[in-house]
């Protein structure tokens, strides 16, 4: 299954979730920025509530950045690689794990204002986004809405690599994807168009679909 762009892949998205889920008043829908915001708001526009954001921050390995060794989320939380977080300094560690912190911080400020994740109890949050290959930053999300006591967490995504998803499940996540290949390779291969989202685009969407605040 491929899609033409992340706006496709919303779209689809959207209709399986709708089916799921509508009638619910106990959800709350969030995305990963910065390419989950252009799937969370068609999702949005399905439901006709708000989307928001959880930011989280993939963690990569001092010698190829792309490659994450972990993952944290807004909240505190990390998730890791403990294979390859032995291997590298734990001083060089420490320095990428500041600058995330801070470019989280950031991110939180240009995208919501500042303002801190709502409370969740008695939710049920449902987490979007692009794609799934390593699952470190999502799974980092859902440990982020966990802190914020949720009840329930449901990951949806057009597509994800299976094996990651079945270790989601089996850490007891919920998953909806609409494609789960066993041979995965990068997020970006599933689209037609895979361009880079950016902070404008972002803003701008949450200024539409966000929470009124």
């Amino acid at each position: 299954m491929r899609f033409h762009d992340r706006t496709d892949a919303g779209l689809k998205l959207a209709e399986r979730l709708f089916m799921d889920f509508r009638g619910r008043n106990d959800i709350v829908l969030f995305a990963l920025p910065r390419g989950g915001a252009v799937l969370g708001v068609e999702v949005a526009k399905k439901f006709g509530m708000p989307f928001d954001l959880i930011v989280t921050r993939k963690i990569g390995h001092p010698g190829n950045e792309e490659f994450a060794i972990g993952a944290m989320a807004e909240t505190g939380e990390t998730v890791w690689d403990e294979a390859e977080k032995a291997g590298v300094d734990s001083r060089m560690l420490n320095s990428i794990v500041l600058k995330e912190k801070k470019e989280a911080k950031r991110r939180i400020q240009i995208y919501r204002g500042g303002r801190v994740l709502p409370d969740l109890t008695g939710k049920t949050a449902v987490i979007i986004d692009d794609g799934i290959a390593t699952g470190a930053t999502m799974r980092a999300a859902v440990l982020a809405a966990k802190h914020q006591n949720a009840k329930d967490i449901v990951v949806a995504v057009p597509h994800g690599a299976k094996d990651t998803l079945d270790l989601m499940r089996a850490e007891g996540t919920k998953v909806i994807a609409l494609h789960e290949p066993d041979l995965y390779g990068a997020v970006g291969s599933f689209y037609d168009a895979f361009g880079q989202t950016t902070d404008d685009e972002v803003l701008k969407f949450m200024k539409q679909y966000g929470p009124k605040v």
